[in-house]
C-alpha cells in the first residue's frame, strides 16, 4: 500500500500547512475563512510540482474534496499497474543508427536484453549525480515559485547548481524563515 501523497502549502513566504494533501486542504480554507489574504500556494512535497486543490466550501467539504481526488489519482496509478506486461516491460520506439543495431544485435540476448543491461549499467554508475540534479531541480522548482522574486534568487539558483551548499545557504539567510528552512529540507540540510 502506498502512503498517502503530501503536500505543503504557503500563504505568500509563510508555511501555511504541511501534511497529507486533505488536512492541508482543511487548513488552506480555514485560513482564507480567516481573511488570509496573501497568494496561496501548494507543492508536491516530494517533487515541488505545483498541486492545485479546490478549496471551496467549508473546511469539511475542501478536505472531502481533496480526498477523493488522492483517491482518484491512487486508483487510476493502481490501474496502469495491473495486468500484463507482469514484468512491467513498456514499449517505446528507439532510434539508432545502422552501426548501433548491428551491435546490438551482435550480442548475446539480442538488441532489447543489451539495451536493458546499458541503461542499468548507467543508472549505477551515475546514481549520485541523478540524485543531486533531482534534488536540484525539486529545490529550484520551489524556490522559483515562491522566492523568485526575492533579493539574491539568481545568486541562490547558482549556487544551488554548483551544489555549494554553503554558498546557498549564504544567499538566502535574509530569506524568510519559513522558506529558508524548507530549502535546507528539500536540499537535506534541515531537520
Amino acid at each position: 500500500m502506498t502512503s498517502p501523497p503530501q503536500c505543503i502549502a504557503f500563504a505568500g513566504h509563510d508555511r501555511l500547512a504541511q501534511g497529507p494533501v486533505p488536512e492541508v486542504a482543511r487548513a488552506i480554507r480555514q485560513r482564507l475563512d480567516g481573511g488570509e489574504t496573501a497568494p496561496i500556494a501548494v507543492f508536491d512535497a516530494a517533487t515541488s510540482a505545483p498541486l492545485d486543490l479546490d478549496v471551496r466550501g467549508t473546511p469539511d467539504e475542501a478536505a472531502a474534496r481533496a480526498e477523493s481526488m488522492v483517491t482518484a489519482k491512487l486508483a487510476a496509478t493502481e490501474r496502469r499497474k495491473r495486468g500484463r506486461p507482469r514484468l512491467g516491460v513498456v514499449a517505446r520506439e528507439v532510434t539508432l543508427l545502422p552501426r548501433h543495431w548491428d551491435w546490438l544485435n551482435a550480442q548475446p540476448g539480442g538488441a532489447s536484453v543489451n539495451l536493458r543491461k546499458l541503461v542499468d549499467a548507467a543508472r549505477k554508475e551515475n546514481h549520485e549525480s541523478f540524485r543531486i540534479r533531482r534534488t536540484q531541480d525539486v529545490a529550484h522548482r520551489f524556490m522559483f515559485a515562491v522566492a523568485g522574486d526575492l533579493a539574491g534568487f539568481e545568486e541562490a539558483s547558482r549556487a544551488l547548481y554548483a551544489w555549494d551548499l554553503e554558498r546557498l545557504e549564504d544567499t538566502i539567510s535574509g530569506w524568510p524563515p519559513d522558506v529558508v528552512e524548507h530549502v535546507h529540507q528539500l536540499v537535506g540540510r534541515g531537520a
